[in-house]
C-alpha cells in the first residue's frame, strides 16, 4: 500500500489511544464537576451517562445538537464534557417546553450552561445550519416521531424529512447516537405512539436508509426482565426499560 509504513501505523494508534483517553477524562470530568444538579447525579447509575457518551466518542471542542434535549440532563453533562472550545445546541419544541417548563427553568437559571445555544424548532420545522455538528444525540426521543398529541402542539413527524435535515447539518464522518426504550421484535411503528417505545430494528432499518451507516451496538443499558408490553411510562418499569444504544456514522 502507497505511504505505508509500520512506524505511521502505529504512531496513529498511539494518538487515537491518546485522543480516547482524553475523550474519557472528559466525560469523567463532566460527571464529578460539583455544578451538577444532586438529582440529575441520583440518575446517573441508571442512565450510565459515562458509558453512553463514550460509546458516541464524544470529545472536547466538538459542536453537539442534543435534539429533544427535554430537562437538559444530557445537555450539561454535553457542555462539561465539550468544554470552552465547543459548543452544545439544545433542541425542545413547544410541547416540550410546556411539559418541563419547571426543570428546564431551574437548569438554565441564572446564566448557567452558557455555552448551550437553546433553540425551539416544531418538528417539521427544523432549519439548520448545514454541515455544523460533529455529533447528534437523539436520547429516549427516536419514538417520538411516531407520536401525535394536536391538542398539545404535537404535530405528526415526517420522519424522512426530520432525519433528512439532520443529515444534512452533520459534518461528514460526524455520529448520530441514538438511545430509545426498545420494543418487543416486530412492533409496529405505532408502538412509539401507544407505548413510547420503538423496535431497535425499524429504527436502525429508517436511519440506514435515510443515509447513515450503522456502525455499532452497545448493550450496557438492555433489561431483560422488562415487560415490552407496558409503556415506558408505566410505574412498573419507569426508569428500568430496556433501552438500546445505536451509533450510526454520517459517511466522509
Amino acid at each position: 500500500m502507497k505511504g505505508f509504513t509500520v512506524a505511521g501505523v502505529a504512531l496513529a494508534l498511539i494518538l487515537s489511544a491518546a485522543t480516547a483517553a482524553a475523550a474519557d477524562d472528559a466525560i469523567h470530568m463532566a460527571l464529578a464537576n460539583p455544578a451538577r444538579p444532586a438529582a440529575d447525579r441520583d440518575t446517573d447509575s441508571r442512565r450510565k451517562p459515562e458509558t453512553v457518551l463514550g460509546f458516541f466518542a464524544i470529545e472536547p471542542g466538538m459542536t453537539v445538537l442534543d435534539m429533544y434535549s427535554g430537562g437538559g440532563y444530557y445537555a450539561e453533562i454535553l457542555a462539561y464534557t465539550v468544554g470552552a472550545d465547543g459548543k452544545v445546541w439544545a433542541h425542545n419544541n413547544q410541547p416540550y417546553l410546556n411539559w418541563l417548563k419547571d426543570p428546564i427553568a431551574a437548569r438554565y437559571a441564572d446564566g448557567r450552561l452558557d455555552q448551550v445555544k437553546r433553540f425551539t424548532a416544531e418538528n417539521n420545522e427544523l432549519d439548520l445550519p448545514a454541515a455544523t455538528f460533529d455529533a447528534v444525540t437523539m436520547i429516549l426521543c427516536y419514538h417520538d416521531i411516531y407520536h401525535v398529541d394536536e391538542k398539545n402542539g404535537w404535530t405528526k413527524i415526517d420522519g424522512p424529512a426530520l432525519l433528512g435535515e439532520i443529515h444534512q447539518a452533520m459534518k461528514p464522518g460526524a455520529v448520530l447516537g441514538v438511545v430509545d426504550h426498545a420494543a418487543a421484535p416486530g412492533a409496529p411503528a405505532e408502538s412509539g405512539e401507544t407505548l413510547h417505545r420503538i423496535d431497535p430494528a425499524l429504527a436502525k432499518k429508517e436511519i440506514v436508509a435515510a443515509g447513515f451507516v450503522f456502525e455499532a451496538q452497545s448493550n450496557a443499558l438492555r433489561a431483560s426482565d422488562d415487560d415490552a408490553s407496558k409503556s415506558s411510562f408505566d410505574e412498573s418499569v419507569r426508569g428500568k426499560t430496556d433501552r438500546f444504544i445505536y451509533r450510526f456514522r454520517k459517511p466522509e
